[in-house]
């Protein structure tokens, strides 16, 4: 039988790289027209086509290439002339081996491109950075799923666009995927993440802030801890604010916005929760700096500390991965009537059910089941007896409010990653607006509820039928007296 390649090409090293070359790239084509008529593939299916047999294939390559070179070498050792490469295309041989060679180098050429750009499309995916690394990332793509960014990929926020933010993205994640191989990654993941790209850079293609303007109007439901689960609606106008001149006012919750100032501040903690420094700086250059009267920094000590520029993320800092404490997860269940509100002490049965440390999620589940359906065979027997379903509607409810917001296999809860857009269950705005910022002039960071709201309702209406415009004093649904004025809200309401 005639050779149709080289003498060199003959050599153990080379055929194996063309067997494992052939048989990849069959395999390729193979899954690439399954992933074009199958509809829905496992989340491996993509890694498998686009990332690990394009490796192997090009392992094969170079086995080949490898290989002729190792033979040549080895036949000029033994003393053979050494004979330089030469095509007549006279010779029908050489003319096949020829065009076999070229179709080769094409179809590599032109399946690389396609399977590189395939890889890159799939890693930057969602699927592929919340299902990778399963235990990792289950909190945040189950997080993500329900948000509002939940259409938005991954890499659209975290990375955006660009060649350099690229980079450095691919240089981290290299990284991350050998913290997860050898189990080198933190319990939870630590957040806020170091060096984020800035949000003008990412959340403002799609938010303009000079469209940030007028009031928004925001009501929640709460309800008592007592027999009859008392519901406590409010419902606010948040000031808005803070756009631009030539839109509405610029005061407001997006004053803070770096449009007609830049803030900086400096924090105590590597959360960013405990702020003792804020510097404010105009268009004109005028500054005002902040100090904390509990733990004043002197100048030396604010040069050497690293300052944060106040962005979006500050206090959108969960846009795409919240984790709601049981408190507020009951509460919005049991005003959509996933959990009758009706069932006496539910709200405070399915809170502690939720609120216990336990240490897998199965059992979690099944402790949950087993506290709430004891607690009314217990405490009410003819409720128990008669109203079976709407017990366990309750029960299948709070077990999925623990499979959203618990994972005690990466120790993620709302405990670990506070939420800053509000001051209920966590600092938020009261890590500056609590009084204890004070300039060297005497002006304080004001803590005034109707500074970013009015409140035009409150009461044990669900769904109140009249609202006030000129708006109320807060009005706490205990009798505390004026304690809520010098208490922050979260000292008290820790979630649970």
């Amino acid at each position: 039988m005639a050779k149709k390649f080289p003498d060199t090409f003959y050599n153990p090293i080379s055929i194996i790289g063309s067997v494992v070359s052939l048989i990849t790239f069959i395999a390729f084509i193979f899954l690439f027209l399954i992933g074009i008529f199958v509809p829905s593939t496992p989340v491996y299916f993509g890694i498998v086509t686009f990332i690990i047999l394009p490796f192997f294939l090009i392992s094969g390559l170079l086995m080949i290439i490898i290989g002729v070179i190792i033979e040549r070498r080895r036949r000029i050792r033994g003393g053979e002339v050494r004979h330089f490469i030469s095509v007549d295309f006279n010779n029908p041989r050489h003319r096949r081996g020829t065009l076999i060679f070229i179709t080769v180098v094409v179809v590599f050429m032109l399946s690389s491109a396609f399977g590189s750009y395939q890889a890159f499309e799939y890693s930057e995916s969602a699927e592929f950075c919340g299902k990778l690394c399963h235990e990792v990332m289950e909190p945040e793509f189950t997080a993500y799923q329900t948000s509002p960014h939940a259409r938005v990929k991954c890499a659209e926020c975290h990375i955006g666009e660009g060649a350099d933010w690229f980079v450095k993205s691919k240089i981290s994640g290299a990284y991350q995927v050998y913290s997860v191989l050898f189990n080198k990654y933190s319990k939870p993941i630590p957040t806020p993440i170091k060096d984020l790209r800035p949000a003008q850079e990412t959340c403002e293609r799609c938010h303009w802030p000079q469209y940030f303007f007028t009031e928004s109007k925001k009501q929640k439901t709460y309800f008592k801890k007592d027999e009859v689960n008392t519901p406590w609606t409010i419902s606010l106008l948040m000031k808005i604010g803070g756009g631009s001149p030539e839109m509405g006012p610029t005061a407001g919750i997006h004053w803070h916005m770096n449009i007609m100032q830049e803030i900086e501040y400096i924090a105590n903690d590597n959360a960013r929760q405990e702020i003792v420094y804020v510097k404010t700086t105009d268009k004109q250059n005028n500054v005002t700096e902040y100090f904390s009267t509990d733990n004043p920094l002197t100048h030396t000590e604010i040069d050497a500390r690293q300052k944060f520029k106040v962005d979006c993320i500050d206090c959108h800092n969960r846009p795409s991965h919240v984790y709601k404490p049981p408190t507020s997860a009951v509460d919005l269940a049991m005003y959509l009537k996933h959990i009758d509100p009706t069932l006496p002490y539910i709200k405070k049965v399915a809170v502690e059910a939720l609120s216990y440390n336990y240490s897998t999620k199965e059992k979690a589940l099944d402790s949950i089941r087993y506290v709430i359906e004891n607690y009314y065979g217990n405490e009410y027997k003819d409720i128990a007896a008669t109203r079976t379903e709407t017990i366990k509607k309750a029960v299948l409810e709070v077990q999925k409010i623990y499979s959203r917001n618990f994972y005690p296999s990466m120790q993620v809860t709302w405990r670990a990653y506070p939420e800053n857009i509000s001051h209920m269950n966590n600092p938020g705005c009261f890590r500056c607006h609590n009084g204890k910022l004070v300039s060297p002039l005497g002006k304080q960071i004001i803590k005034d509820c109707n500074s970013c709201h009015t409140i035009l309702y409150q009461g044990s209406e669900l769904s109140p039928k009249t609202l006030t415009t000129t708006g109320l004093e807060f009005q706490h649904p205990e009798d505390i007296g004026d304690e809520w004025k010098t208490t922050n809200c979260n000292e008290c309401h820790t979630g649970e």
